[in-house]
């Protein structure tokens, strides 16, 4: 007879104890087997996060188990602050909406001192709403149509390199591409300068820093992320006291130059300025890239969906007038911007958009507290049952009728939806289009 080792009694006595006190709680329905399983998965991580782990995704598995525990509303604890996950259509309307005012974004402290407090996304709502109206002129259809026929050049002399090359690491191409396009957008940063190899990696080290714990020690992913934002802001400071320098009324055409001569309302600061430079170019490239990896993973993965692909963007290289894609070439890929929006579903970049409550106030049944923050919690949206049939297969074909309002989080929601969501839509687009009619 096998002899039962220390470890394994001492094992079996916890599940047994946690057991009982999950049954009181829930009753005897619950599935016990599924949720030690769960628990198997989060331990390693958790593990492998407290030394750093390059994948860090041990605070994701801590919500996945909160939710599978507590249902679509669990309270946790996260870097010394309480914090609220809400996984419901209902709630992410009453948040992201926010028609009685009670609501307010926040991020948690690790991303606020690497983005900057004169952050897009760590502005007040007043703040926020200056903010916006300086930006969005920058992002209107004259813009994006100069920017696709830019992007494209990029995307087209990257992929023929690609030819003469064994092995191609997605990701880190799509880092490159988009960080060129982003930068040559905002501030006419030429595309083989060696600043932008530097700006590259400082951007990845604030990125990789954004979700770790805000430990200011020189061994930690924090601190490097500091040093990092440090390093960007002196590089961004030189270019705008460059352009101050310089004959204002130059035509560099570009983001920063717009923000520059545009008093209405009155000048940005220049931390204002560098803040958000830094914010639309971890926006515009790193989540654009990931997301970009994802879409190319998901279609090599359904041949089918592929095949479709393949024959619409044939089609539309047919009626193409130019030697570039324009932003209308762009509105006639129905099926594209189908998989486009199926692979932002499946990915869910974002995995949730936090927001700080302004008083006591009510979710779900449950009294939330003033200053707690509050987390709409995208993943478990966009894989609930309820709202898409067999969640976890790639189907572009669900997204034929329109989803139901707050199903699809991609870019956010309400007053505080992504300021660049149609520019990540034609980035990924005129990716797509090049991938597939270039490659099989």
């Amino acid at each position: 007879m096998r002899r039962t080792s220390r470890g394994q009694k001492v094992a079996k006595t916890i599940r047994a104890v946690v057991e009982s006190m999950l049954e009181c709680h829930f009753g005897e329905d619950i599935d016990m087997d599924a949720l030690f399983v769960k628990y198997g998965e989060l331990l390693p991580s958790w593990r492998t996060e407290e030394v750093g782990s390059p994948e860090g995704e041990g605070m994701y598995l801590r919500i996945e188990v909160g939710l599978f525990l507590f249902g679509n509303c669990f309270k946790t604890n996260l870097f010394g602050e309480t914090h609220v996950f809400v996984s419901s259509t209902e709630s992410a309307k009453k948040v992201l909406s926010n028609e009685s005012g009670k609501f307010t974004k926040k991020y948690i402290r690790s991303i606020g001192e690497l983005v900057g407090t004169q952050s897009l996304l760590c502005a007040s709502h007043q703040h926020h709403k200056m903010l916006r109206s300086h930006l969005n002129p920058l992002l209107s259809t004259s813009s994006l149509s100069n920017f696709v026929i830019q992007f494209d050049e990029l995307i087209v002399e990257s992929l023929s390199e690609w030819k003469h090359r064994d092995c191609i690491i997605l990701l880190d191409e799509a880092l490159k591409i988009t960080l060129k396009a982003i930068c040559k957008m905002l501030m006419s940063q030429p595309s083989e300068d060696q600043e932008l190899e530097i700006l590259q990696n400082d951007v990845s080290h604030v990125c990789k820093a954004m979700l770790s714990f805000p430990l200011n020690l020189p061994w930690t992913r924090f601190y490097k992320g500091l040093q990092a934002r440090k390093r960007i802001m002196k590089m961004l400071q030189k270019i705008i006291n460059d352009r101050r320098g310089s004959d204002i009324h130059d035509d560099h055409g570009d983001f920063l130059q717009h923000l520059l001569m545009n008093g209405n309302g009155g000048f940005l600061t220049d931390e204002q300025l560098k803040d958000n430079i830094l914010t639309m170019i971890i926006a515009g490239q790193d989540t654009t890239a990931s997301a970009i990896t994802w879409m190319a993973k998901y279609l090599d993965d359904n041949i089918e969906v592929q095949n479709l692909l393949r024959e619409e963007q044939l089609s539309v290289s047919k009626r193409l007038t130019a030697s570039n894609l324009s932003l209308e070439d762009l509105s006639n890929m129905p099926y594209a911007a189908k998989v486009v929006k199926e692979s932002l579903r499946m990915a869910s970049i974002v995995p949730w958009l936090p927001r700080l409550p302004l008083e006591d106030c009510e979710l779900q049944g449950y009294k939330i507290k003033k200053g707690w923050s509050v987390n709409i919690d995208v993943k478990s949206v966009h894989f609930d049952p309820e709202l898409y049939s067999d969640p976890y297969k790639f189907n572009p074909s669900r997204f034929d009728d329109e989803p139901k309002p707050y199903s699809f989080l991609a870019f956010g929601s309400g007053g505080r939806t992504c300021l660049g969501l149609n520019l990540a839509r034609a980035m990924m687009l005129v990716f797509l289009h090049r991938l597939v009619t270039t490659y099989r």
